[in-house]
């Protein structure tokens, strides 16, 4: 048995390598897939709140589709240094208008249970198509929400990643749930 004594410069070289390879795989995940995000303001109330964080897959629309009830986060369209995270509720060629603060779809309107009755405003818009390539965003807390209402639809560009899973405060943990109404039948 020709065992090799212990090496204080060979353990702290095993270390070294082990943390490189962590950090080299945490990087590739941040950078890839998963991004830590600070929400900051109330547009998301309820379903997210103020300096809660959460993770954002950067990943998931290079294979699937952006659906409505998607919570996305992208680059805000007036100022492309600051993002924005909100609900999508219109899909590319759909034409959308707002009734005293409800939303249709087509003509038909849009049972929105993820926002409570006490979030809602009594605006009025349109009827407006979103363009091909776009997706039309609105915060849950409609009345304290900047989205396209104001700076009109989202293009599928600016869009970097859909909200999935909350992290903090502990009793927000958990995957973000999504929840895109249901079109009422006329």
């Amino acid at each position: 048995m020709n065992e090799k004594p212990f090496s204080f410069r060979d353990e702290l070289r095993s270390w070294a390598r082990d943390l490189l390879v962590a950090v080299g795989m945490a990087a590739v995940i941040i950078i890839f897939l998963y991004q830590p995000v600070k929400v900051e303001g109330t547009s998301m109330v309820p379903l997210l709140s103020d300096q809660e964080r959460i993770f954002v897959n950067k990943f998931v629309y290079r294979f699937a589709p952006i659906h409505r009830g998607d919570v996305v986060v992208f680059w805000y369209p007036l100022d492309h240094s600051k993002s924005f995270i909100k609900r999508v509720v219109g899909l590319p060629g759909e034409t959308l208008e707002i009734r005293e603060g409800r939303l249709y779809v087509d003509g038909a309107l849009l049972a929105e249970q993820f926002v409570p009755r006490e979030y809602l405003d009594a605006s009025t818009l349109g009827p407006q198509q979103v363009p091909q390539g776009e997706y039309f965003v609105m915060g849950d807390h409609r009345s304290s929400s900047n989205d396209s209402r104001v700076f009109g639809p989202v293009p599928i560009e600016a869009i970097y990643g859909k909200a999935v899973f909350a992290y903090w405060p502990f009793d927000h943990f958990g995957a973000i749930p999504v929840e895109g109404g249901q079109l009422a039948v006329k």
